[in-house]
């Protein structure tokens, strides 16, 4: 069985091809297509490779066809602003049957200055006991409530997600790449009789934009809580949005995803 930890960590070392241009490996998954999430930790990476220095501050990023799995990326990027505190680069992701995903990122080094913040203090972390198996995440999840429930609740779920200890630079791409995974199923919360489970047979999905913003820096292996919200699902399409606190409640990131959402016909 792969050791999907470091089968990840290893994604994430990018191979210059010449200026510019990168590839990386795809996860050795068990999955039908390419996990969005890979990408957008490869995005991160990418990005602060073409601006060494900075830290990312926000990664929109757009998928316009579905990745394959097992087949490397390559990363074709264009840096369009490169000053003294921020920086900007646009990215092109590309397989053998074309783009796979297009991202404009931010990026800013790190300044001080006031700072506040206003969200709903974290409540305690769930006990051993509800700990749960997320696939695609190798590292400890947790969660009060249960993503599969299939009936009417509202479109509400907090995930309580710890890695390995890692390398401090491997932290925002780690971040990102959780972020791709259970907004889909919050949606489908308040909608009786369904679940992330039946996906491919109730219903098909696939992620088609994703944006995410960090506030503060992000540090592996300490707990995290993915608080999250799904505000519409509507003409086959669902959005959801969800912030990043520490277990001390500081907002570390926030992000937002819109994706495809077709029932299949009875």
């Amino acid at each position: 069985m792969t050791d999907l930890w470091n089968d990840l960590l290893d994604c994430l070392h990018l191979k210059p091809l010449r200026q510019g241009v990168y590839e990386a490996r795809s996860q050795h998954l068990e999955y039908h297509r390419l996990f969005g999430g890979q990408l957008l930790a490869q995005c991160v990476r990418v990005a602060e490779l073409t601006c060494p220095g900075k830290a990312v501050k926000s990664l929109h990023v757009l998928f316009p066809r579905e990745g394959k799995g097992g087949e490397p990326v390559r990363y074709e990027t264009d840096c369009v602003q490169q000053g003294r505190t921020y920086g900007a680069v646009q990215i092109q992701a590309r397989q053998e049957h074309g783009v796979v995903a297009v991202a404009t990122v931010s990026l800013h080094t790190w300044e001080g200055g006031p700072q506040r913040q206003t969200v709903e203090p974290v409540g305690p972390l769930p006990a051993v006991d509800r700990r749960i198996d997320l696939e695609l995440l190798p590292w400890e999840t947790r969660a009060a409530s249960d993503l599969d429930f299939t009936d009417s609740v509202p479109p509400a779920y907090e995930l309580w997600s710890r890695t390995p200890p890692a390398a401090a630079d491997a932290g925002p791409a780690l971040l990102a790449y959780a972020t791709d995974l259970t907004l889909i199923g919050t949606a489908l919360l308040p909608m009786p009789g369904v679940s992330q489970r039946d996906a491919g047979k109730a219903f098909s999905s696939a992620v088609t934009s994703h944006s995410l913003w960090f506030h503060q820096p992000v540090h592996p292996g300490a707990w995290n809580v993915l608080r999250q919200h799904s505000p519409v699902a509507a003409h086959g399409r669902c959005h959801g949005r969800g912030d990043v606190l520490t277990e001390h409640g500081e907002l570390v990131a926030s992000y937002a995803q819109d994706a495809l959402l077709r029932f299949t016909r009875q």
